[in-house]
């Protein structure tokens, strides 16, 4: 059981603490991680095997399932030296024994979906590796040559899923197919990286410039492969159906949750909250213009020239901007944040996916927090209404803060509390908690950027009652239609109630359906997160300090959300 732990101190204040037999066992799986996956220590700015990817392939998987089923043994007689420890060994348990139920499952040997598979994640590292000097330059050629083995071991595993019956939806095949294409391309991303002849410090040797060509070259064949093995040989066996029932739905939501919601309690307040959120949405639009509409008030900001940005150039350095003023407003006054956080990065991202995300500095801070944005093909004018809130929700005080505080927390929390855990609905929960703080302090004062914000929350409330109606074919509420839920109902219901592209749009629809529970999780979330303050509040009554209260929970690093209530409430 996790008792509450003792008030931590704000993060610069740096506080020492001696190591532990269950930080041991932590710290011990952390460095098996790393030896298994070298991709995920480029992902922590770790130097030495930056060319080298995971094992992909069944053994690649069954290996790190008995890592974590060793790690789990050897916690069984250990028990809590403090309150630390306490967090730890629940959040051990809870994670790796979860990881364990998927991988019994199966679900582990059929991921394949529009956003976070390996398909997508095998290109993405080359977003984080520095490309300063010949040797970075050349490691991103190393790692290209590799990506043919990576995929191969990809590959294998999909059809180890099919041969258990495990094959993901045809649409999330079918659009993966798209993205593989676009990587094998003429003039795509690998033959960008081909084709770079200059380093940060000067031209490079022929030498390096060769070997770009020729990883490039085999990166691009290994994508074109992926898309051939994925048209031919795994859709004609992918599923119509983008419904993956109650069970795979239940153990995905643990996963993105940290915590077994009711699902169908969880799924009627996610109806109640976007109606209140809709209401309030009505009262911000009679503010802008009286009598208007919501979709009035929305045209009268998009038309607002001061409210509007041309071009991929003007968003980036709005972006910054605002980031930066947000970091110093709220710096020492509302949040605790050392200098060596205060420094985050904005950027364009080399895709057009269609996500905005962020990415966490190295373990030294060397490389920065960074909040990127995958701008949809086409798209080139961007409203400052919509997105301000989206720059608090990646940025201070939302992720930035979040993840940037467990990283430096070294001399609190164990590498792998710090590193390698990351739970959606404690980290997304409280990005979307952080934005609705944000109008709490004062910062959404203008009705527009309120509205944004409101957009935004309820964007998230939509996806709680899309994500949960259509995975498990639950009954549409009337003021929606009629029958249960489909995707083509489920699509109309989020075109109502999403103002994005119709690029986003699909891009979040096809989402959903391929990543059961994890868009939810944002709005769950935020919902734990304010019933654990209001519970601390109401425990401590006329003691209840806030900003304490932040920094003692942003301390804990990315928990599930049963083991944060432990933590924080008892």
């Amino acid at each position: 059981m996790v008792t509450h732990d003792t008030p931590a101190p704000a993060p610069s204040e740096q506080p020492t603490r001696a190591t532990t037999a269950i930080d041991g066992v932590a710290t011990s799986y952390y460095e098996t991680l790393l030896e298994l996956m070298p991709d995920f220590a480029t992902e922590l700015g770790l130097p030495g095997r930056e060319t080298e990817y995971r094992d992909y392939s069944p053994a690649g998987i069954e290996a790190l399932a008995e890592a974590t089923r060793e790690a789990l043994l050897r916690l069984d007689d250990l028990e809590p030296a403090d309150d630390v420890d306490a967090v730890t060994l629940d959040a051990m348990r809870e994670r790796l024994g979860l990881d364990l139920e998927i991988h019994e499952a199966g679900l582990d040997y059929s991921d394949l979906n529009n956003i976070a598979c390996p398909a997508q994640s095998i290109r993405a590292i080359f977003d984080l590796m520095p490309t300063a000097t010949a040797g970075d330059l050349s490691h991103i050629a190393g790692r290209m040559a590799n990506i043919p083995d990576a995929l191969d071991g990809y590959i294998s595993s999909l059809r180890a899923g099919r041969e258990r019956g495990l094959v993901a939806a045809r649409r999330q095949v079918l659009i993966v197919i798209e993205q593989s294409t676009k990587y094998a391309e003429d003039g795509g991303f690998f033959d960008g990286l081909g084709a770079t002849t200059q380093a940060d410090d000067g031209e490079l040797p022929e030498s390096v410039q060769e070997q770009l060509k020729r990883g490039a070259e085999a990166a691009r064949g290994a994508y074109d492969g992926l898309a051939t093995f994925l048209r031919e040989d795994l859709l004609p066996t992918a599923p119509e159906k983008d419904a993956v029932g109650r069970e795979h739905y239940a153990l995905m939501s643990r996963r993105f949750l940290g915590s077994a919601v009711d699902l169908e309690e969880t799924y009627r307040w996610g109806v109640e909250e976007l109606d209140r959120v809709i209401a309030e949405q009505e009262a911000v639009a009679n503010e802008i213009r009286e009598g208007a509409s919501i979709e009035e008030a929305m045209r009268i900001l998009d038309e607002d020239p001061a409210r509007q940005l041309q071009g991929t150039d003007a968003l980036q350095a709005w972006m910054q901007e605002l980031s930066d003023r947000a970091v110093d407003a709220m710096a020492g006054v509302h949040f605790d944040i050392p200098d060596v956080m205060r420094r985050l990065e904005c950027k364009i991202a080399p895709t057009n996916e269609g996500g905005i995300y962020y990415t966490g500095p190295t373990d030294d801070f060397s490389r920065p927090g960074r909040m990127w944005w995958s701008v949809p093909e086409g798209e080139d004018s961007f409203t400052t209404w919509k997105e301000t809130t989206t720059v608090y929700h990646e940025g201070v005080p939302g992720h930035h803060l979040q993840i940037a505080t467990a990283t430096y927390q070294r001399a609190l929390l164990n590498p792998w509390r710090r590193n390698a855990i990351w739970v959606s609905g404690q980290g997304e929960g409280w990005a979307l908690y952080a934005e609705r703080l944000m109008q709490e302090l004062g910062f959404l004062s203008d009705p527009g950027d309120r509205l944004g914000m409101l957009d935004a929350q309820r964007m998230r409330a939509a996806r709680v009652v899309f994500d949960i109606g259509v995975h498990l074919e639950l009954e549409i509420p009337e003021r929606w239609g009629m029958g249960t839920w489909t995707p083509e109902t489920g699509y109309e219901f989020l075109r109502k109630n999403i103002a994005i592209s119709e690029g986003q749009l699909n891009f979040e629809f096809t989402r959903y359906l391929g990543w059961p529970g994890q868009a939810p999780a944002y709005k769950i979330g935020q919902r734990l997160w304010e019933q654990i303050r209001d519970e601390v509040r109401a425990s401590e009554g006329g003691s209840f300090d806030l900003r304490a209260f932040h920094t003692r929970a942003l301390n804990l690093g990315s928990v599930g959300l049963d083991t944060l209530r432990r933590a924080l409430v008892g």
